[in-house]
């Protein structure tokens, strides 16, 4: 199945469950746009190279499209669709005015000078200078882009347009129209809906020990909030593999390690494991915040934790889904649990709207509420259904999307 596929399979659960209007079924099972291009760079060694580049433009019917941008050697356009229609449902399930979208080139950075990646953001942006815009479209950074690839697509942008837009992507450095918190946000929103849960299930901080697949930004951010919150962190991994220690690891130490070595692998105070071991660890908490496909129908059976908070965007497989649920896994989904960074990409862009500066005060103050707000949303429709997390946002999700659907005779 590919990961489109397992996309589609959430919706079509969801969709059976409430008996979703079969008009607004099919129009969420098709994209508004679908954009590909091609990215010709004349590189700083003086080569020409072309890059392929996507833009899939899911829904729009809550508001302009919100979705990152992803440099990576393997990105391809099922990925990127299946990446533009969760988000579509993440933002109906956090209830914010944005659709969906997603976008990717294949390119993998690391392997090319400042000059060349900023020419491949620069070339993405006239590529698709008449899709994006603060009203219409809204890139972010993802995979192996940062604030700096953001400010330079702003840049590019506002030169073809005649007038500074910084509106157009979110993501930026605080001093190009960026938002103070918007680094941590994926992880602090996990970390809000990790709180409501365990409060919900009555679990005591001392007591839950913590694995995560994924030590970049999201990961190291959640295990520091983790930490800072007394959980015991056993097991981090990264895509070279990983470290366990039973009695804990230091987070801080372990980030050292891996800025010295390029790796978590090889701390002095663990042993190493594989990433396959990484996620059948025995512990309370299991985050995955890599890459997509982790948890599969293969491994399922074989994972230990109480709970599993995916920060990665579509971890879980459907058949896996079903594993874990009847293993009395629960499961935060994705579309839930990594909200917290279009979230406080909405902030940004209201910010910058506005023409004003929030401070981290306010950023974390409704972050908080608008976390717990569709946690107890989901958790509600959880109860009230007897389904697994991920379904009952998905139920939230079409709800909400329902409603905003264009053709008004509706019934």
């Amino acid at each position: 199945m590919s990961v489109f596929d397992s996309a589609l399979e959430q919706l079509n659960r969801a969709a059976k469950l409430i008996n979703l209007d079969s008009r607004v079924f099919e129009a969420l099972k098709k994209f508004e746009h679908i954009i590909e291009a091609s990215i010709p760079i004349k590189l700083a060694s003086g080569e020409e190279k072309v890059f392929s580049a996507y833009r899939a433009q899911h829904n729009s019917w809550r508001g302009p499209y919100k979705g990152g941008i992803r440099f990576h050697e393997e990105a391809n356009l099922d990925e990127v669709k299946a990446l533009a229609f969760w988000m579509t449902m993440k933002c109906a399930v956090v209830n914010i005015p944005l659709g969906g979208a997603k976008g990717g080139v294949k390119f993998d950075p690391k392997k090319f000078s400042a000059a060349d990646i900023e020419a491949v953001a620069r070339g993405w942006v006239r590529a698709m200078k008449n899709s994006i815009g603060p009203d219409k479209d809204i890139p972010a950074p993802d995979v192996n882009t940062n604030a700096q690839i953001m400010a330079w697509m702003a840049d590019e942008f506002s030169k073809i347009h005649g007038k500074e837009t910084l509106g157009v992507v979110t993501g930026k450095p605080l001093e190009a129209g960026g938002i103070i918190g918007r680094d941590t946000a994926t992880a602090q929103g996990g970390f809000y809906v990790w709180q409501n849960f365990k409060n919900k299930q009555g679990l005591e901080d001392g007591e839950i020990s913590v694995a995560i697949q994924g030590y970049g930004n999201a990961g190291y951010n959640f295990a520091k909030l983790a930490q800072q919150a007394g959980h015991k962190i056993v097991a981090l991994s990264d895509s070279k593999g990983g470290i366990l220690n039973l009695k804990g690891l230091d987070t801080e130490a372990v980030m050292e390690h891996k800025k010295l070595t390029g790796s978590v692998v090889d701390f002095e105070h663990a042993d190493n494991i594989s990433n396959e071991e990484l996620l059948e660890t025995e512990c309370v908490l299991l985050v995955p915040s890599a890459l997509e496909g982790q948890i599969t129908e293969e491994n399922a059976s074989r994972i230990k934790a109480k709970v599993i908070l995916e920060l990665a965007n579509g971890p879980t497989t459907p058949e896996a889904d079903d594993a874990l649920f009847e293993k009395g896994i629960h499961v935060l989904p994705d579309i839930l649990a990594n909200a917290g960074g279009v979230t406080v990409s909405y902030f940004e862009w209201l910010q910058n709207e506005e023409g004003s500066k929030w401070d981290m005060g306010k950023v974390q103050e409704k972050l908080k509420h608008i976390m717990a707000s569709a946690f107890d949303s989901a958790w509600q429709k959880h109860d009230e259904l007897k389904i697994d997390l991920r379904t009952a946002c998905f139920v939230l999700a079409l709800e909400r999307l329902a409603v905003a659907f264009p053709d008004k005779n509706l019934v």
